[in-house]
């Protein structure tokens, strides 16, 4: 368990989490990287990716 940078909400981190994988936070949106550390994971801001219409 930790809490959201964001908002600063619980937020918890499965037991099962693989590096690289996204969760989001329930309270405000926001969605964060797991990077592995030294003890567990660590959250980094998710890369959003926005529609690419060409221009």
């Amino acid at each position: 368990m930790t809490n959201c940078s964001e908002c600063d909400a619980d937020l918890s981190v499965p037991n099962d989490a693989i590096e690289g994988e996204i969760v989001t936070c329930a309270e405000c949106g926001a969605s964060f990287e797991l990077v592995k550390a030294p003890n567990g994971f660590e959250l980094k801001p998710a890369q959003t990716v926005g529609e690419d219409w060409g221009q």
